[in-house]
């Protein structure tokens, strides 16, 4: 590796570098990668084109990553803006490969470019009716965990498809995202409202609660918490206001919807589970691959996908259920085993462990003591004292269960990656080293 900025070194296009660099982290960020990674993989792409790290500085915020080399005489500094935020999994996979990929085969810069163009406009693994379905499927599972039968899990399916299909329409007309979440969120609940009068369910309401549930921000708010347990401190908290501001957004057109249809407070509905174990295993397996499709998991890891959903509900279902402990001890210890196995199988099946455990531990997410949070919230003037007390208790557990989802997937994959990186340093400079021969 060459130790400072040397003008006669055939890799020393410096602008080029720097805009390639930025790039990387760019398709990161936009992608809903952590912090954590997005700074591993572009020093690592710095090193593959012979960056001396210690030189080389890194500032990473939610919408702006710079980046500055000092050399012995000069010292370069550029900036990239991150606009257009989403989950794709897919894309944050190949990136990381591509890393590795570029130092073990010597790259030139050119071949690097062309590989980075190819991730950044690559299509996504599914058709646009595939996505669509898949967001149905996802809420529909979430129906079904929270007690519904499957009549109602079919409605919800339905309702929140149509809901997932009108944001893809506010976002075709470039409508401000807040307000295309609101919109979405809107749709899906009057449609579920009027599902309630079709025959078939024992459980009408359920649909109510699940039906805009693919809007959850689930990712956004685990990336939070895990930037700002790494010390990320600026950019974990943009995410946690913009996790914020989605909520709000989400509450606001499910609340509108409610108000317009008359909606008497359905909360206090039965979501205690109820059947056996694997009947909700496998409404957490369809819940998780339905947000696999929304998320753009590798087609390949589908099955994982599965497989943790179904591990993280049923271990969830067991300590709170079962043994009682309460629903945010047995979120976080479902989180938590995910996680850890998440840390062995991604030698195996050759991906980031978010890719994984993201996914997996959506389904946790208590939709219903958030409803209940949110219609105590707008009938604030009515209730009774013991109805508002209810309201704060539904409010602190999903708070701490959210909390205990994010802190129980981030601490593993923290703690381990000390031990696991050890390997991948040693790893690394050994491949470095052969490359500069």
């Amino acid at each position: 590796m060459v130790n400072r900025l040397d003008v006669n070194d055939p890799y020393f296009a410096i602008d080029k570098k720097l805009a390639l660099i930025l790039k990387t982290g760019q398709i990161l960020m936009e992608n809903a990668a952590d912090t954590n990674r997005i700074t591993r993989t572009m020093k690592r792409v710095a090193a593959f084109m012979r960056i001396n790290l210690d030189a080389f500085h890194i500032h990473i915020t939610y919408t702006t990553i710079m980046v500055n080399i000092n050399g012995d005489n000069q010292s370069v500094t550029k900036f990239q803006k991150c606009i257009k935020h989403g989950v794709d999994m897919t894309k944050i996979s190949a990136v990381s490969k591509l890393s590795w990929r570029a130092i073990k085969k010597n790259y030139t810069l050119e071949d690097y470019e062309r590989d980075l163009k190819a991730i950044m406009y690559a299509k996504k693994q599914y058709s646009r009716v595939f996505i669509a379905l898949g967001a149905g499927l996802a809420c529909g599972g979430f129906c079904k965990l929270f007690g519904g039968d499957w009549a109602a899990f079919l409605y919800t399916a339905v309702c929140a498809s149509l809901g997932f299909e009108v944001r893809r329409y506010c976002r075709k007309f470039s409508i401000n995202p807040y307000a295309s979440i609101a919109i979405a969120s809107f749709a899906s609940t009057v449609l579920a409202y009027f599902v309630h009068f079709l025959p078939g369910s024992v459980t009408p309401w359920h649909p109510l609660l699940a039906c805009a549930l693919f809007i959850v921000p689930g990712i956004p708010l685990i990336n939070s918490v895990e930037d700002m347990l790494d010390n990320y401190i600026v950019s974990g908290m943009t995410r946690a206001v913009n996790t914020i501001l989605m909520v709000f957004s989400m509450s606001f057109g499910i609340v509108f919807a409610i108000r317009l249809c008359q909606v008497e407070d359905f909360t206090m509905i039965n979501t205690q589970p109820s059947g056996p174990y694997l009947v909700y295993g496998i409404a957490a397996a369809i819940a998780s691959v339905g947000f696999s499709t929304i998320f753009n998991v590798p087609k390949r890891l589908l099955w994982v996908v599965a497989l943790g959903g179904m591990i993280s509900v049923c271990t969830r279902n067991f300590i709170n259920i079962g043994l009682g402990m309460g629903l945010p001890t047995g979120s976080f210890a479902g989180a938590m085993i995910v996680s850890f196995i998440a840390i062995k199988a991604v030698h195996y099946v050759h991906t980031p462990i978010h890719v994984i455990t993201l996914p997996s531990v959506i389904p946790m997410i208590p939709g219903v003591f958030m409803y209940r949070l949110m219609f105590g919230i707008i009938n604030i003037n009515i209730i009774d004292v013991n109805s508002f007390i209810k309201v704060f208790q539904s409010g602190i557990t999903a708070n701490l269960t959210i909390l205990a989802i994010a802190v129980g997937v981030a601490i593993p994959h923290m703690f381990a990656r000390s031990y696991l990186g050890r390997g991948k340093n040693e790893h690394f400079k050994r491949v470095l080293r052969r490359r500069s021969r």
